[in-house]
């Protein structure tokens, strides 16, 4: 099923380029960002995990410099029957985590500084067993893929706005929309990746929850955990790409008002209500 909603979600994300290339440059627009967007699927496709790291700017860490952090990934992935995952550290204060990669083996686990600092043993145990179940769901593909077009859309409509304001936009004698269509279009189409990222990411957090609770053992490390985080998005600010927000357990910009409106995650309370009704 995730390997099908890959393919859509290419789909869906390849005719916005095509439509921002259509408004644009007309047919020849159009066929440019057809080649472009073939590009960015394969590229994603077989990249996504150095996508998602290079956007948070997460760095690789030994077992020499994280024996704790190792021990109980390893220890989660023999119980969900994983491989061991790659990982990294994502430097910001703020408590929050995300996994990426294609496939199982091909996988990457990245927490921050803060929730290291933060969470006890039990409490990291349910957010590593969280991440786990996005990789044993096959799910960490969507995500990234979604974050890397989001990102590409979301710049192109910037250069494609600002051309549009500086009055670069094509006449409809070459086939463009011109420069009302292009700047239209520019203010639309980041949207709609949003809404792409937004519909994909509500439900796998729920599956991801049920599958990590279970590969832990039990439903309330992560429930405490996630409540500490909420808490610390809201106080602790974190610089990352808005394109890549819906990678991390909790919405790393719930701390702005303008990004709950477009939240990429179900409510953290309805997300422990479902934890403690849990029978593991």
């Amino acid at each position: 099923m995730n390997n099908l909603k890959v393919f859509l979600l290419m789909g869906l994300l390849s005719v916005i380029l095509v439509l921002i290339g259509s408004a644009v440059g007309g047919q020849s627009g159009a066929i440019l960002f057809f080649l472009i967007s073939l590009a960015m699927n394969f590229f994603t496709y077989y990249f996504s995990d150095k996508v998602a790291i290079s956007m948070t700017r997460s760095q690789p860490v030994s077992e020499r410099e994280a024996p704790e952090l190792y021990s109980i990934v390893r220890r989660l992935a023999q119980r969900a029957g994983l491989p061991m995952p790659r990982l990294y550290v994502t430097p910001s204060p703020q408590p929050n985590a995300f996994a990426t990669g294609r496939n199982p083996a091909n996988s990457a686990v990245a927490v921050t500084e803060g929730l290291l600092q933060l969470l006890n043993r039990t409490e990291l145990e349910g957010v590593l067993a969280h991440e786990l179940a996005h990789i044993k769901n096959r799910d960490v593909l969507v995500g990234t893929i979604a974050a890397a077009f989001a990102g590409a859309i979301t710049m192109l409509a910037n250069i494609i706005q600002w051309g549009a304001i500086l009055g670069m936009g094509r006449d409809d004698e070459e086939g463009g929309a011109g420069a009302l269509g292009a700047l239209l279009l520019a203010i639309i189409a980041p949207i709609a990746a949003m809404i792409i990222q937004m519909a994909i990411s509500r439900s796998r957090e729920y599956g991801a929850d049920e599958t990590g609770a279970r590969i832990a053992g039990n439903t309330q490390g992560l429930a405490s955990a996630l409540l500490k985080l909420e808490s610390a998005a809201h106080r602790i600010p974190m610089q990352v790409n808005p394109a890549a927000s819906h990678l991390f357990i909790v919405n790393p910009l719930s701390g702005q008002s303008v990004a709950r409106l477009f939240s990429t995650h179900p409510p953290i309370a309805d997300r422990v209500e479902r934890l403690k009704k849990m029978r593991v």
